[in-house]
């Protein structure tokens, strides 16, 4: 329990201070309680002896204080409790954005969208709803009955001891229940997880669910994640109904053992009739706040295993640990004798090549072969396994990815918008940018006179990865980002492989724009793309087999010139 609650303490993060207050606060709220059981002893003197004008006054007074003193604790503590969730979540959530940055890709590969989805909704939520409430309760429940015991052991130290063992007969009931609940914790973790995952991926493949009616086979994948979802709750519900049981016979058993005790202490004479009085109705009001604090602590283990699972992402090396801000003398690119594997499976086995600044270079090759990779290489996607990747002669792993990412713009094959307006997606290539720049960029990129087209011009909302646009009209966007950006390095990755011919014009205008005076690396099937190129590389199988211009490769005979031909036929082709 004490391990779980450090844990808690030390995630809050910045809100390690309002958490101590609310703590504090906590502890006073008990002292000020124990004001009622010293008006309790004035009135039970009183009306056993007499009441005077100054007594009543007294007793008045002491009242009306404890209930001041704490209704304006118990204000201030709920207001921190709630405030403490939100803020260290909402500074957690942050710091996970921030961080996954700067992970390798390999992490997304590994660890599902449903995963990292879960993490920073469901278990984050959890973390939200409980982690204050059950520190504060638990601490402020247990200072309760350290400031009982302490004033009933000066009352009556054979009281005192009864309430002690209570106490602790109560403690060993959450520890046995703490144990229990570390086994079930986290099923119900994985459980949630997999419920996330799968809805995740029965709404994002409904277009394959409803084209190939799998509706059945799906909804019976998402019943079950439900279905196993809502048992592991159950079960751990089941495991904390008897342990919330025994904790209440414990206390409510120590609480009728005072009322006896004291009745037992007055009939031979050991105690006075006020002091009997005294305890027989304090019995009633010594346990409340340390049941709130058995109520919650049911979900400690829930807590830990939550946390357990945040932290594992801080636990994953990030690429930018030791690199420092770069600033490259020209724009260079050289792989020398670079290997890379994916796992097992190796996809390029000590390649080297040189691309000069401010020329083109076309990657061709069958699929598989690794020219993605490569390009993802020099961006720092993933790092290498063996060998090294410059940039002006500086190592890309020596950068900072920031400073990296400065100089490069990729566009990919599969564009992705977010839903936003179409203004502020072109803006993620430049964020400070102007309205201006904005419109001087997409007519740049041949996409003004479309945007002007539509509802509200650059401020039409696009659902998410721009499923309101045409293929042709998203790529548009995305070469108005990376001009906006106008990094020096163009990284283009099969940028016009899926287009209709009328867009494929447009297109290759926009791209014309975007490489101007630029260090362009090409990922292309198309002669019309690659034939103009400076210099050409073709992989294969991992390696480099072919280099040189299209003039020089289409002469040789290989994977080029079989890979040309084929396109030509492809071209010349038609129904007779």
């Amino acid at each position: 329990m004490i391990t779980t609650l450090k844990k808690v303490y030390r995630f809050s993060g910045k809100m390690k201070g309002t958490m101590k207050t609310a703590v504090l606060l906590s502890a006073l709220h008990s002292i000020f309680d124990m004001l009622s059981f010293a008006a309790l002893a004035l009135v039970f003197t009183g009306m056993i002896g007499g009441f005077t004008t100054s007594s009543i006054c007294l007793i008045f007074g002491i009242s009306f204080a404890s209930m001041i003193l704490k209704i304006c604790c118990s204000y201030i503590t709920d207001f921190d409790k709630v405030k403490i969730g939100y803020f260290m979540c909402a500074e957690k959530r942050i710091h996970i954005g921030d961080r996954i940055k700067y992970m390798p890709m390999g992490y997304f590969s590994d660890h599902n969208l449903g995963n990292l989805t879960s993490v920073v909704t469901t278990t984050m939520g959890d973390i939200e709803n409980n982690a204050s409430m059950v520190l504060t309760n638990i601490l402020g429940g247990y200072i309760h009955a350290a400031v009982i015991t302490i004033v009933m052991f000066g009352i009556d130290w054979r009281i005192g001891l009864t309430i002690l063992c209570g106490i602790l007969l109560f403690t060993l009931c959450i520890s046995r229940l703490q144990k229990k609940s570390e086994l079930i914790s986290p099923q119900r973790q994985k459980a949630q997880e997999t419920l996330v995952s799968n809805v995740l991926e029965y709404v994002q493949g409904m277009l394959i669910v409803r084209s190939f009616n799998l509706s059945r086979l799906s909804n019976s994948k998402m019943k079950q994640a439900i279905l196993s979802s809502k048992e592991k709750n159950l079960k751990l519900e089941r495991l904390f109904v008897p342990y919330n049981a025994l904790q209440q016979i414990i206390l409510y058993g120590t609480s009728v053992a005072v009322i006896a005790e004291a009745l037992c202490f007055y009939l031979n004479g050991s105690m006075g009739l006020s002091m009997c009085l005294l305890m027989t109705v304090a019995s009633f009001m010594l346990f409340g706040q340390l049941q709130s604090a058995g109520n919650t602590s049911s979900l400690l283990r829930l807590l830990d295993a939550s946390i357990n699972k945040v932290e594992e992402i801080d636990k994953t090396p990030v690429m930018d640990e030791h690199g420092t801000r770069q600033q490259p003398k020209n724009y260079d690119i050289v792989l020398d004798d670079v290997s890379f594997a994916y796992g097992e499976h190796e996809i390029l086995d000590h390649v080297s090549l040189t691309i000069p600044e401010r020329t083109t270079t076309a990657i061709v090759g069958p699929s598989g072969s690794g020219k993605s990779t490569l390009c993802n290489l020099i961006a720092r996607f993933w790092d290498v396994d063996s060998g090294k990747i410059t940039i002006g002669g500086i190592d890309v792993r020596d950068y900072t990815l920031d400073s990296l990412m400065t100089n490069i713009s990729e566009v990919f094959q599969k564009v992705y918008l977010f839903a936003d307006t179409i203004e502020n997606n072109i803006k993620f290539g430049n964020p400070t940018a102007s309205h201006e720049e904005v419109v001087k960029a997409a007519r740049k990129a041949c996409c003004h006179d479309f945007i002007m087209g539509l509802p509200d011009g650059y401020n039409t909302m696009i659902g998410e990865s721009g499923a309101t646009l045409s293929g042709g009209e998203k790529q548009r966007i995305s070469i108005a980002r990376a001009i906006l950006k106008d990094a020096p390095i163009i990284i283009l990755d099969e940028a016009t492989s899926s287009v209709d011919p009328e867009n494929e014009n447009l297109l290759m205008g926009a791209i014309t724009e975007l490489t101007k005076n630029k260090t362009v690396i090409m990922i292309a099937h198309r002669l019309k793309t690659v034939r103009n190129a400076d210099q050409i590389f073709v992989l294969a199988g991992g390696h480099i087999v072919q280099q040189g211009t299209h003039e020089e490769l289409i002469k040789q005979s290989g994977i080029y010139a079989d890979f040309i031909g084929v396109r030509k036929k492809a071209i010349g082709w038609k129904l007779k």
